[in-house]
């Protein structure tokens, strides 16, 4: 039995779920000949750590408890009491790797939302140790970060940060290892931008869309995260740094669907609720009827060329394969010499906790051979 020892930081839905997938998988898992053996799980505060890191394991009764106590808004401390806080759980994590790393390897998975961890990630870059990431913010931070990160490519997987499970970097990895230049992506990668623009096209206005897309639960609590383009802006650059492009976040064009003087910052979230977004119907009306008079529709892509990459609002043909897009799919259009008049189109699912959890396992798995 093939044994791969992992340390989980974040325990939100998408660390919750994949735990939970861990331990519903076991039976398949055995049949495949691989145990994942959690030795660590981690939140922003707390740290649970199994007494023996080289043979013991987190128990499933324990992954369990760690699911429901998180689950109810619970600290780690209610699960064991030989839980560590403060600096003393990047102190163990750092020992961890360094004992498993020099011996079993070890994969550190990062579900987290947080920038904080790019510095315990290159520590475990060091020490030889695999890396498997949702969390998009490591590779989006510094082009020092992100070329450490990726300076053992064989060791990192992080296909549920632009796609959930959607086998996008495996697809682009695939093309360019071929020696098949990509000279042009254009995406639909924000399942609530996604629902939003198809919306338009019925003729209702923005306020209304967004206001029925954040009670059916597809944008954060306050929608502005979602609309102001930052996270297709990160998945954007990740698939830019991919192609070679040394590109930063500040370098990059994002378009906000709402302007600054709108920003949280200054505008309460009821305010902008109920006065804000009817401000902007107008304009973006207006828009909807000038694509429309040329056979166009509008999306709200990322769009990856030789010589740019941005984020907004792009008409494109209404036949095309993100035009014809609805609801909240992700879709990716691969424009290569390959795939030059006909693009490569990779669409499904890209958002939810169960999905993106199933991606990370899915990349845990993938890294098997690199243990012993």
């Amino acid at each position: 039995m093939k044994k791969i020892p992992l340390i989980l930081m974040g325990c939100g839905g998408v660390g919750r779920q994949l735990l939970q997938h861990i331990v519903s998988c076991r039976s398949l898992h055995a049949k495949q000949g691989v145990r994942l053996r959690v030795v660590g799980v981690c939140d922003s505060n707390s740290l649970i750590v199994a007494s023996d890191v080289i043979n013991g394991e987190v128990d499933d009764v324990g992954l369990t408890q760690v699911c429901k106590a998180k689950s109810n808004g619970a600290s780690l401390a209610t699960v064991s009491s030989h839980a560590m806080s403060g600096q003393e759980v990047t102190s163990k994590i750092i020992e961890v790797v360094s004992l498993l790393g020099n011996s079993t390897g070890l994969a550190v998975v990062d579900c987290s939302a947080s920038s904080e961890t790019a510095g315990i990630l290159s520590q475990v870059v060091d020490f030889g140790c695999c890396v498997v990431l949702a969390n998009k913010k490591p590779l989006t931070a510094s082009l020092e970060v992100y070329d450490k990160l990726v300076s053992l490519p064989r060791r990192i997987r992080h296909e549920s940060t632009v796609g959930a499970g959607l086998p996008v970097i495996a697809a682009l990895n695939r093309i360019i290892s071929s020696g098949d230049p990509v000279h042009r992506i254009v995406g639909s990668l924000s399942g609530t931008l996604g629902y939003v623009m198809s919306e338009l096209q019925t003729g209702k206005p923005f306020s209304k869309v967004v206001t029925v897309a954040k009670s059916l639960g597809y944008t954060e609590p306050d929608p502005r995260d979602d609309l102001g383009g930052m996270d297709v802006a990160r998945k954007a650059l990740i698939l830019a740094r991919l192609l070679g492009h040394r590109l930063t976040l500040d370098s990059l064009k994002i378009e906000s669907l709402y302007p600054v003087e709108m920003r949280p910052s200054v505008m309460p979230i009821e305010d902008f609720l109920v006065n804000g977004l009817p401000q902007l119907d107008a304009d973006i009306q207006d828009r909807i009827t000038k694509a429309s008079s040329k056979g166009n529709v509008l999306r709200y892509v990322c769009l990856i060329e030789k010589t740019r990459c941005e984020v907004g609002i792009q008409e494109l043909p209404k036949d095309s394969p993100l035009g014809r897009l609805r609801g909240s799919d992700n879709l990716l259009e691969i424009y290569s010499r390959c795939y030059n008049e006909q693009p490569l189109v990779i669409q499904g699912a890209g958002a939810g906790n169960d999905t993106t959890a199933a991606g990370v396992l899915a990349d845990i798995l993938d890294i098997q051979d690199l243990f012993p």
